[in-house]
């Protein structure tokens, strides 16, 4: 009990715990193993964005073709893998260029502008139905246990799939796009966006490589 206590992990430590408290509230423990306040504190492992020649590493040793695109449309949009997983093919309008879909974690509509890099993927991927069949019908974990894979056979340390939302938030700081924007296409909540949606309107976050593209010409 104390050795995995003491790994480190995160999801140990909350399992352990979770354990713990219900054999004690269940009477299988006459005694806490650990008083609440002795329990070991978790250190935070610093969490920082995959970097571009990260995520082209990753992409390079990937054979499969449908997991290129997943981690290829994360780059592009930031989206949490959940909601990239279960993106459909009705969540793009292409009439209008924009693709929306519903945050799984908040409920709050994300609507971005489908750019050029964007636009190609989607093209490659199904007309109808689900966007990813085969990573929709998997797990987080299983989906995180396979990033994981893949970044030790491409030498990628330190990053997981969540990695590409702080990327993305990173690269859109960067080229000085508007943090309203920012927030709402990560599904963030902010006072703008609430008082946005209070009025009816959805949010409709341009595409960031737009303004990756007016940076370089600066």
């Amino acid at each position: 009990f104390l050795v995995l206590l003491n790994s480190g992990l995160a999801f140990v430590h909350a399992n352990l715990r979770c354990l713990h408290n219900l054999a004690l509230g269940l009477g299988w423990l006459p005694w806490p193993v650990l008083h609440a306040k002795v329990w070991p504190k978790l250190r935070a492992k610093p969490k920082r964005g995959i970097t571009r020649e990260e995520h082209e590493l990753i992409l390079a040793s990937e054979k499969n073709a449908e997991r290129r695109a997943f981690y290829d449309l994360l780059w592009e949009v930031g989206a949490a893998q959940s909601d990239a997983a279960n993106l459909q093919a009705g969540n793009i309008d292409w009439e209008h260029r924009l693709l929306r879909y519903r945050r799984m974690k908040t409920g709050e509509l994300a609507c971005l502008v489908i750019g050029s890099r964007l636009e190609e993927l989607l093209n490659y991927l199904p007309k109808f139905g689900p966007l990813f069949p085969s990573i929709r019908a998997s797990t987080n974990g299983a989906r995180s246990s396979e990033f994981g894979r893949r970044c030790r056979v491409a030498g990628v340390k330190g990053v997981s799939l969540h990695s590409y939302r702080y990327a993305w938030a990173e690269r859109a700081k960067a080229c000085g796009y508007p943090e309203r924007f920012a927030q709402s296409a990560l599904g963030h909540n902010s006072r703008a966006v609430h008082q946005a949606y209070a009025k009816g309107a959805t949010p409709v976050c341009p595409a960031l490589e737009q303004f990756e593209r007016e940076m370089k010409l600066r």
